[in-house]
């Protein structure tokens, strides 16, 4: 398998951290928060820092596409701070915004960061997937009345699709020429009906779209010491259900339609699952490109990308 080139070390990945640390502390304490004790929470994507002793974790994504800027994240940052708390107005269940700052992404030293409230983990027992794919569908019922604007099928990201399956043929990549040619092949079929609302809905007729998590709600649901709080709506967006169900095998799905069935919901349509599950896997693919930033994604990859070459 012919390696990816300039992959970050170690010691640039800690430095990357700690400048974002940095301009997490700064833009922290120019709002008023003390902070005198920071700490990172957790680093792939994003890092997270609790700006201690301030109850407020700021978050920055840092392993991003090269077409991303400040303004684009922006964007998806304040559609994610809106949605959170109108939900947590509504009484549900999630991490909300930090009530001690404004309500809106802020820019310092090339990131791009949010602040929430802090909540203390509870770490006396392992998720259960299983549980928290039939709440999800108590999450999806919630966010039928969102009012807010937004876009179609926006988690899917697209450009970001494309961006990355040039990369991937043009340099050096963890993959053969055939697997992205395949790739490109399976993305031309689908591509039309993520981009296109109006496309989705005359190839899957009655099956209707609506505000969704966007990123595996299942696996983002944080165990709070007060109970389970719905978490990481970065990539929220309006879409069918079952992009949230995406990959995770048909357990999670019965679980999922016990949920539906429960509130009152449609349970999960075979084709459309068939349908994001092939853009899933492609966005995973597509996620190799950005290897060079965090050579883990190598490892993460590799067992969707086996499973679909045995496709």
């Amino acid at each position: 398998m012919p390696a990816l080139a300039e992959f970050l070390t170690p010691e640039r990945i800690a430095r990357r951290t700690a400048a974002a640390v940095d301009a997490a502390v700064a833009a922290g304490r120019e709002r008023g928060l003390t902070v005198t004790g920071a700490r990172v929470l957790h680093e792939v994507f994003s890092v997270v820092v609790h700006l201690a002793p301030a109850p407020v974790v700021a978050r920055m994504p840092v392993v991003l596409p090269e077409s991303a800027t400040v303004h684009t994240l922006a964007q998806r940052q304040q559609a994610e701070l809106d949605v959170t708390w109108w939900l947590d107005q509504q009484g549900v269940p999630v991490i909300p915004p930090s009530p001690l700052v404004a309500r809106e992404p802020v820019a310092r030293d090339g990131f791009s960061m949010t602040f929430w409230q802090f909540v203390e983990e509870d770490r006396s027992g392992e998720p259960d997937y299983a549980v928290n794919a039939e709440s999800t569908a108590r999450l999806h019922a919630a966010l039928r009345d969102y009012p807010g604007p937004l876009s179609y099928l926006s988690a899917a990201e697209p450009d970001f699709i494309t961006e990355c399956l040039t990369l991937l043929e043009q340099g050096p990549s963890p993959i053969s020429a055939a697997d992205v040619a395949r790739a490109r092949r399976e993305w031309a079929a689908l591509e039309p009906l993520v981009r296109s609302r109006a496309a989705f809905e005359e190839r899957f007729p009655g099956i209707d779209v609506q505000p969704i998590h966007g990123d595996s709600p299942p696996a983002n649901i944080f165990a709070g010491v007060d109970g389970p709080r719905y978490a990481d709506f970065e990539l929220v967006t309006l879409g069918p259900v079952e992009w949230d169900l995406a990959a995770l095998g048909p357990e999670l799905e019965a679980a999922y339609n016990r949920g539906a069935r429960r509130e009152g919901l449609r349970e999960l349509d075979a084709e459309v699952s068939r349908f994001v599950n092939g853009v899933g896997v492609l966005r995973a693919i597509a996620f190799l490109a950005l290897a060079p930033q965090l050579p883990a994604l190598v490892d993460y990859v590799l067992p969707s990308l086996e499973e679909w070459r045995a496709g």
